[in-house]
């Protein structure tokens, strides 16, 4: 008991001392072999602080706290297999409520990690900021980058008690996601703004005007926010070089834009004119549908748009692996951009 209490308080000459159940040495299966229960561990408790410098292990907390907690059954990741005898042998022998046993497959995400170990390096490292990075498998970085519960719940529950073991896509995920916050998630509009282009509407409204539009292009529930029509508009480039002059495009809630002139500045950007046409209704003939923004800068914010890539470079990391060789350099990328001035407030 001195030597525990040794333990405890972090003694100089007791940091040697570990706590190993008396069984049997020579028991063919190994985790019944002496296992350690016990461990000094100098390194402050997110709990606890300072106050104890030695700690159980795994295999001797689970099996008790699982019981005293009213654990009916304890689902365990398929690595744990090997260590289920020592589970019931702690229960059995402190005369606990037994649960039952039951294994599945570890989930694995494809171009991550997902070891607390290896995140945690990441963390350390700098190259995230904190546990809860949206790049990270964990709750809060997957929530922090817009899933909901709902989608995880469905993505959980459709892995199923499978006890193979299996590599899944974000894509997978993410597309859950995306079915249920399609039909809720407000529209707003934002475009980069070192690649935008500029666009002249001859007969656009000078000074510019306030136009009401739904919100969410098939729910007027969700509400509605005001677009600014003026005589001068931002596109995407993307979009600017897809069309020729005398051709007609469709300008996302307003209407129908004839597209004069093309003509490509010093810089390498496009300069772009054209007319309304406000009598074309044949919204579903034309091919090319833009977003746009008003050029007027009095109702333009700046924000940042932040896109997530993946954590790796390598879809399936291997034991032998060090992580700090497959960091994606690239895998958060900000873009300064241009957005409507209803986007003031919001979160």
């Amino acid at each position: 008991m001195a030597t525990f209490a040794g333990m405890l308080s972090g003694a100089e000459n007791q940091k040697k001392f570990c706590i190993r159940a008396k069984m049997n040495m020579q028991d063919k299966v190994g985790c019944l072999r002496d296992p350690v229960f016990y461990r000094t561990k100098d390194m402050e408790h997110h709990r606890t602080k300072g106050k104890f410098k030695a700690y159980p292990t795994y295999d001797f907390c689970c099996p008790i706290v699982d019981s005293i907690e009213g654990v009916s059954h304890a689902l365990r990741t398929i690595e744990y297999k090997d260590r289920d005898a020592l589970y019931k042998w702690v229960q059995e022998k402190l005369e606990l409520r037994t649960c039952h046993m039951y294994e599945y497959s570890k989930l694995n995400m494809a171009s991550t990690v997902l070891s607390k170990r290896k995140l945690k390096w990441f963390v350390e490292e700098g190259m995230v900021d904190g546990w809860s990075d949206p790049r990270f498998p964990t709750v809060q970085g997957i929530m922090r980058r817009g899933m909901t519960v709902e989608a995880l719940k469905e993505f959980m529950l459709e892995q199923g008690p499978s006890k193979n073991t299996n590599l899944q896509e974000w894509d997978k995920i993410w597309a859950m996601n995306k079915a249920v916050i399609d039909p809720i998630a407000p529209r707003y509009t934002a475009i980069g703004k070192s690649t935008a282009c500029k666009l002249t509407i001859e007969n656009g409204p000078s000074p510019s005007e306030g136009h009401s539009a739904q919100l969410h292009p098939k729910d007027p529930a969700i509400g509605s926010k005001v677009v600014i029509h003026s005589r001068e508009v931002f596109l995407e480039k993307d979009d600017a070089e897809t069309c020729e002059e005398n051709e007609k495009v469709l300008l996302m809630n307003w209407g129908h834009c004839l597209i004069t002139k093309k003509e490509v500045l010093p810089n390498g950007n496009l300069a772009l004119t054209g007319m309304m046409d406000m009598e074309d209704k044949a919204f579903g003939k034309t091919k090319k549908k833009w977003t746009w923004l008003s050029a007027d800068p009095a109702t333009l914010i700046e924000v940042d748009l932040v896109e997530c890539g993946h954590l790796i470079t390598k879809p399936k990391i291997e034991e032998a692996d060090d992580v700090a060789d497959l960091v994606n350099p690239n895998s958060r990328v900000v873009t300064l951009a241009y957005a409507e001035g209803s986007m003031r407030s919001l979160q």
